[in-house]
C-alpha cells in the first residue's frame, strides 16, 4: 500500500507530461494549418479560382485542369480547383474569387445558376472561356445576355489565324505580343446589343476575309469584372506563351489583383 501513492503520482506525472507534449504538438500543427489555409495573409495573397469543364468537343482534363491549372498554380500564382460536374459549383464558389468557365456542359440546376449571378453582382471576377462563350442554354439567355453580353453560335474549321492586340496598355494584355499567330477555332462572337456591351482588347483575322472578330474582351458589367477569352480549343493554345500569358493577365484583373 505503501507504494500506491507513489506508483500513482509517476503515472500522474508521466499523463500530464504526455499531455502537454502531445497538447503543443497539436497546437503547432493547427498553428502550421492556420498559416497555410486560404483565411491567413500568406494565402490571401493567392488568388483562389474554381474552373468548371465538362462537356462536348473538348479534351476540358487535358487542356484546361491539367495545363491551365498547372499555369495557373505556377510561382504561387493561384490555387485552383477543378469541378467537371457543374452542379459541384456549390461546394466551392463561397471561397472563389475568379470563377472559370469553359464548359459547354449543362448547367441546369437553378441553384448554380442563382450563385453564378449572385458571385457577379457581389463584384467577384469571371472568366468566360471558349466553349463557355456558346450560347449552351436556350433556357437561360440571362447568361449570354448580362455575363457574355452576346455569344457564338459557330466558328472557323480549325486551323491558324491572327491576333492583334487592340489594347496594348491594358493589364490584360501585358507582356503579349502585339500580333501572333496560332491554331485554334476561330469563334464568331457577336455582341448582344440589349448586354451591358463589352472592350475589345484583342481580335482575331484570317488572310482573305475581311471578317474580324473579339478573342479578348471585357463585359462592361456594373458590378463583377468579367473577361472574355474566345481562344483555347487544344495545345496549340494553351501551350503558348501568349495564351498563358492573357489567361494569367486575366485571373489576375478579374481578382482585382
Amino acid at each position: 500500500m505503501k507504494h500506491i501513492p507513489i506508483t500513482f503520482s509517476v503515472r500522474t506525472t508521466t499523463r500530464t507530461l504526455l499531455g502537454m507534449v502531445l497538447g503543443a504538438v497539436i497546437a503547432l500543427s493547427f498553428t502550421n494549418c492556420k498559416t497555410s489555409s486560404p483565411g491567413s495573409s500568406k494565402a490571401g495573397k493567392t488568388i483562389r479560382v474554381l474552373m468548371v469543364g465538362g462537356g462536348t468537343s473538348h479534351n476540358f482534363g487535358m487542356w484546361y485542369r491539367n495545363v491551365d491549372g498547372q499555369t495557373l498554380s505556377r510561382d504561387g500564382f493561384a490555387t485552383v480547383n477543378y469541378v467537371g460536374d457543374p452542379d459541384s459549383m456549390l461546394a466551392f464558389l463561397p471561397n472563389a474569387d475568379v470563377l472559370y468557365l469553359s464548359n459547354n456542359r449543362p448547367i441546369n440546376n437553378p441553384a448554380v445558376r442563382e450563385a453564378i449571378m449572385a458571385h457577379a453582382n457581389a463584384g467577384k471576377g469571371l472568366l468566360i472561356a471558349h466553349a463557355a462563350m456558346w450560347y449552351n442554354w436556350k433556357d437561360w439567355p440571362e447568361y449570354n445576355l448580362n455575363l457574355v453580353s452576346g455569344g457564338t453560335r459557330k466558328h472557323d474549321k480549325y486551323g491558324p489565324f491572327e491576333v492583334t492586340v487592340t489594347e496594348p496598355q491594358h493589364p490584360i494584355t501585358k507582356g503579349v505580343e502585339t500580333k501572333f499567330t496560332l491554331k485554334d477555332e476561330r469563334y464568331f462572337y457577336i455582341p448582344d446589343p440589349a448586354g451591358p456591351g463589352i472592350n475589345v482588347l484583342a481580335s482575331s483575322s484570317v488572310a482573305g476575309s475581311d471578317q474580324i472578330y473579339p478573342s479578348v474582351f471585357v463585359v462592361k458589367h456594373p458590378k463583377a469584372r468579367i473577361v472574355g477569352l474566345a481562344l483555347g480549343h487544344d495545345a496549340e493554345s494553351h501551350n503558348i506563351p501568349n495564351y498563358q500569358a492573357l489567361l494569367r493577365n486575366s485571373v489576375a484583373w478579374a481578382a482585382r489583383k
